[in-house]
Formats: C-alpha cells, structure tokens, sequence
C-alpha cells in the first residue's frame, strides 16, 4: 500500500529538516583543523624575558689569569683615604662601635675604651631643610657625624657667591677640628633635605681624653704630623718622588725610591655552577627539530651569564660597587642625576674614562635631566645598537645596578647608582679576569662536563664558569650614589 503524503506534510517534514542541513552543511573541502594535523610547523627556541644584553662584559676588557690568582701590585699608600664611619641604629637609638669610630683619621690612635668613652659622648640631634650646622666665619665647638639626610659644604668665592665644595649623607663627617681648636670656620654646612645626625662637644670631648693628658697631647701631635705628612704626598696618599726642577748651579740633586706595597691583594676566580639534568628519552626521541640538550645548555648558559654580571658589579669582594674609593664617591646634588652630576664624575675618573654604566630607569631619568635643561644627550652606535651617550662618553644600560624603593626593597621607583670606568691594564683601569682553555670548555672560561646517567635514566651535565673582576688603581671608577630615578617635571604646554 503506497502511503501518500499531504502537501502539508510534506511543508511540515522540510521545516523539521531544516536546522539539521544548517548545522551539518554539506562540506566541499577538508577542514583547517583537519589538515594542520598533517602540516609542520615552524618553532622558535624558547624565549626568555630575563635574558639581557650583558653589555658591560663586552665592553670590559679580560685577562687571562693563570693559576686562577691575579695579583694587584701597587706604590705604597701612606696615608688611606678613610671611608665612611658606620653608624648602628637599634629600635630608633643610633650608637656608633668604637672601631668604627677609629676609622677617623685623628681618632685613629685611641684604645677601643677611650673609644668607646667618645662614642658613648654622641648625642642625637635633628637639622630642618636649609638649616646650617656650621656657619662660615663663625666658631663651632661641634663634631657632627651624618646618620640620614643629605648637606652640602659651601664656601664664598671671590664675589661673594657661594661654591659648593661637597655633598655629604650618611656616614659622613665634618667638624673634627673643632674638637681641638676654636677658630672660626672656613667653610658654611647647610642641609638639603631634614637631617639627624650624631654630634659631640668640645667639653665633652675633652671630659674624656682630659683624664689623660699624654692622650691628648697624643692627639694633638699625630694631627700636627699628619699635616706635614701631607704635604709630602699626592692626593691618593702616595709619597712623591722627590726631585728638583729649573734649578741653577749646582745644586744637589735629592735622592728618591718607589716603594711598594707589602701585601698586595689579590683576586682568585670566582665561579658560577649549576648540574643540568635531562632525561635520555627527551634527548633520544624529541630532538627534531631542535635539539634538545642544546637549548637546555644554552639557557642554563644565560643564566649563568647573568649572574656573572651581577657578581661583577655587586659581589661583596670583587664587586665594582664596592670598590670605590672614599674620594670617587658623588652625591647628587638635588636627588635625580643632572648633567652636573655627570660633569663631577668626569672630573674624578679624567684620565681615559671609557663609559657610564646605569639601570635604564637611570638612563631615562638622565634624559629627562638633560632635556629639562635643553641640553639632550647625542647618541652613538656599538655593537649594532644605539646608545646615549654625556660628553662623548656611552651611558650603558645595565638592570644588575639594583634599583631600592623607600622600604629598601628591589622594585619600582626608588634611588640606585650609576658607575663610571675606566677600562684597561695598559690605562690602569678595570679589568675583567677569566681562565681559558680549562677542561671541557664549552664558552671561554666556561666547561660543561658530563657526569654520567642514573638509574632513572637522567643525563647530569656539570656547567662550571670561572671570572672575576679588578679595579686597578683608586681612581679608575667613581661612583654616583642614590640617586632618584622617579621624578618627573611638570611642563607647559602651549597649544596652537
């Protein structure tokens, strides 16, 4: 029996089908998806955003060291330029331990209790912006020592105008003489920004050392022989060699030697390590089309790359920040590096210097300074890239020259340093130092060696990088210390 089906069944059965064809179209092509499964694709390495161009180990020189020991010889210095005096701050109380109160060149010959007597004498005391602690032409009976906050030392010029002489922060000191003497001062203290400091008087002072007369009849005769010593050396503390000039006659020719000094220090290579261990399955069967235990080498490579970087700069040894002599330390004089600050570098580091290093937050704070001024920095090309240079001299970006914020952490905005060297055994400068041709080496003074496959079948390679760093004479990097990389001015702008 034939069934037949009504005009209006027939509307009806269509409209049923019709979401079903709409979903389900009739395909006249494979898909994409379909064949991307049959397709090669093209892979990049992986990519690391903690790998950076390490640029001052390209522009540092290196030396090969053998045995792993670079020695450092230098003329004898007789006077040590003296450093900071450390001040100790517990729960808002700042004290000062007698031996590093000895740090100060006319103290340097108390007993650590009469020290300690002396350190015990200091009193806190808090200066306001602008206020002066010493006053040119005025007697001051004080010696002040700074615990936070920054001054300047002025003096008048011929004019009547006043010239900065230096900027002075914490751990600094001024006023010694008063201790001693009561004449008026030669030099006018004024504070840039609030103040505390640590200050002791003359009666205190003498209350001390005065219940022993031969003390300070000591004191005073090691600071009358200083003063002679002084005029018989240079500004680094070396003597002069002794000689005559333009003479007419004959007159006797003195007699001079170089000495040298004892024990001269030496560096001994630092070393980066890390153990690689990869799994002989992914090295047999994953390694197409790249090979597998090549990008694990070389980013293990980068890393310790980068923390050779870091140690150069910030190892508590060898590190450059931490070998910067007293006298080529710069305080900025209003907080972000200006052209200024730039200038005062140059004239510390003058024989040869080679380039600036910064954080690149530094850089841009520097450019910022700079045009503020109408003064914006040229640019030169090295190494395939551009950078800023001050004075000729490239400004090179470095992020292993940590920026701190307020609370003392990494991060943000916040005050950092910014290095200017010179460069060069033959210019006295700084050197980089490494040993090549070691055992296994993969990179100069770099060795991967295999130390074989455990029982889970896990391949351990050893990567060994051997460096260090030396600074050869004081005066071959100087250092501008905390300086704000934050601050931003404020222009107007005119519309046309």
């Amino acid at each position: 029996m034939v069934t037949r089906v009504t005009t209006i069944e027939s509307r009806q059965l269509q409209h049923n089908l019709e979401p079903e064809v709409a979903q389900n179209p009739q395909l006249q092509s494979v898909t994409i998806e379909a064949a991307r499964n049959l397709s090669i694709t093209n892979n990049t390495v992986p990519q690391v955003a903690g790998i950076t161009p390490r640029w001052l180990l390209h522009f540092l020189p290196w030396v090969q060291v053998s045995s792993g020991t670079y020695r450092v010889n230098r003329t004898k210095v007789v006077l040590k330029q003296h450093p900071k005096v450390t001040v100790n701050n517990n729960n808002g109380f700042s004290t000062i331990a007698p031996e590093d109160l000895r740090v100060i060149p006319i103290l340097s010959s108390l007993a650590e209790n009469q020290a300690l007597s002396i350190a015990n004498s200091f009193q806190p005391e808090h200066f306001g912006l602008g206020e002066t602690p010493v006053v040119q032409g005025q007697a001051s009976d004080k010696f002040y020592i700074a615990i936070q906050g920054s001054l300047e030392v002025l003096t008048q010029g011929d004019r009547g105008e006043n010239l900065r002489v230096a900027v002075l922060s914490a751990g600094d000191y001024f006023g010694e003489g008063n201790l001693f003497n009561e004449t008026p001062s030669e030099v006018m203290v004024r504070t840039l920004t609030a103040c505390d400091v640590l200050s002791i008087s003359r009666s205190s002072f003498e209350q001390v050392v005065g219940q022993s007369p031969e003390l300070l009849e000591h004191l005073r005769q090691s600071i009358a022989e200083r003063s002679v010593l002084e005029s018989f050396l240079n500004v680094y503390g070396e003597e002069k060699v002794a000689l005559t000039a333009d003479y007419q006659g004959e007159a006797a020719v003195p007699t001079s030697y170089i000495d040298y000094e004892e024990e001269p220090r030496e560096y001994e290579l630092s070393i980066a390590q890390s153990v690689l261990r990869v799994h002989t399955r992914v090295t047999d069967i994953y390694n197409e089309p790249i090979d597998q235990l090549r990008e694990q080498l070389r980013l293990t490579i980068e890393g310790l790359k980068e923390q050779q970087e870091w140690e150069i700069i910030n190892n508590p040894n060898f590190g450059l920040l931490n070998n910067v002599s007293p006298l080529m330390r710069v305080k900025p004089r209003y907080g972000p590096p200006t052209p200024d600050d730039l200038d005062e570098m140059i004239s510390r580091v003058w024989k040869k210097p080679a380039f600036f290093l910064a954080h690149p937050q530094a850089i841009a704070a520097i450019g910022r300074e700079c045009t503020r001024r109408g003064v914006p920095p040229a640019t030169v090309n090295l190494f395939g890239a551009t950078f800023l240079t001050w004075r000729g001299l490239p400004i090179v970006p470095c992020d292993k020259l940590e920026i701190k914020n307020r609370n003392g952490n990494l991060a943000g905005s916040g005050t950092t340093n910014i290095l200017l060297v010179r460069v060069g055994e033959q210019d006295q400068g700084v050197v980089g130092l490494h040993q090549i041709g070691i055992q296994g080496e993969h990179l100069p003074s770099l060795s991967v060696r295999f130390m074989g496959i455990d029982v889970q079948a896990l391949a351990s390679y050893l990567l060994t990088l051997y460096f260090s760093c030396a600074v050869l004479t004081d005066d071959a990097i100087s250092v501008l210390e905390n300086v704000e990389v934050g601050y931003y001015h404020d222009y107007q702008y005119v519309q046309f």
